[in-house]
């Protein structure tokens, strides 16, 4: 009587799966992966300027967070679009906030000073003293009311207050306040590590730079750089182009204020970078909408004293 051999043969293995055919599941837990060793290895460049800056003992030194995942920044801008406003009053508003223009003139020198009395504040003892952080984080938010009001989105018809304290008008800035703040960092990041958003705002908020060419230049085989008499930044011409549409039509475009609130948003961030108040490096990341992403309260303007 003949007895099978019952033992199994061995199971080719399976050929190894390619990244075009993972699974859309797979696929995606793959690139966030890839994204966090990315944001690790950023992290080991802060790290290892932050180093030479000697944080307390126990304390994590900064990461660069926000670059590639989606974490809010501890710099929060929020505006909120007034339902009823005037078709006409946004062509005069620059003329009723000169008064503002004049207060921010003063406040601006006033913030620089600070900002350079606090970076040797920072680079002996690792903190940035409150008072001075207070006052610089209110400019700031005085801007912002204005520039919202007036022009980078001209979103609310009601006239800013004249204070550094947060109150209940309808856009409003703030930046959590840092324990402690890398002695390294203080050196490069204001100008050096700042470079790639600096060129960002410059296009966002500051006038353009363009290649002038004239007949005399072609037959000399040369250009002018210069600026352009009617140059006008990104920011600037959509916050107009969203006026010309309320005039005609009485409507606000939401997408188009959503845009503008990114836009600020981003510029915001990175000047609250630049003047020191924070170590962590500002987002690539245009988060649009009336609500910034790390607010506590998102769709409530918020009240009280900061």
């Amino acid at each position: 009587m003949c007895i099978r051999d019952r033992r199994r043969s061995p199971t080719p293995p399976r050929p190894a799966v390619r990244e075009s055919q993972a699974s859309p599941a797979a696929q995606v837990r793959r690139a966030e992966e890839r994204r966090v060793r990315e944001s690790q290895a950023l992290s080991l460049i802060h790290i290892s300027v932050a180093g030479a800056g000697g944080l307390p003992p126990g304390t994590a030194p900064p990461a660069a967070v926000g670059i590639f995942a989606n974490v809010p920044y501890p710099a929060r801008l929020s505006g909120h679009l007034d339902p009823a406003l005037s078709r006409w009053m946004w062509l005069v508003k620059w003329f009723l906030a000169i008064p503002h223009l004049i207060v921010l003139f003063f406040l601006w020198f006033a913030l620089i000073v600070t900002t350079i009395v606090a970076w040797f504040a920072i680079l002996f003892t690792a903190r940035y003293p409150r008072s001075l952080f207070n006052f610089n984080v209110g400019v700031l938010r005085w801007s912002w009311r204005v520039s919202f009001y007036a022009f980078s989105a001209i979103g609310t018809d009601r006239y800013p207050p004249f204070t550094l304290a947060r109150t209940d008008y309808p856009a409003d800035f703030d930046v959590d306040y840092p324990d402690h703040l890398s002695r390294g960092l203080v050196l490069v990041k204001s100008w050096l590590l700042a470079i790639p958003h600096l060129l960002i705002v410059a296009v966002l908020a500051g006038n353009s730079r363009v290649w002038v060419a004239s007949d005399d230049d072609f037959a000399g085989g040369a250009a002018r750089y210069s600026s352009a008499g009617n140059s006008i930044a990104l920011i600037s011409l959509l916050a107009f182009i969203a006026g010309v549409i309320l005039l005609f039509t009485g409507r606000y475009l939401w997408s188009l204020f959503d845009l503008l609130l990114g836009l600020n948003r981003w510029v915001y961030r990175v000047v609250a970078y630049v003047a020191l108040m924070r170590d962590e490096y500002p987002p690539f990341r245009l988060d649009m909408g009336p609500v910034d992403p790390g607010e506590a309260h998102p769709g409530t303007p918020p009240k009280g004293p900061s």
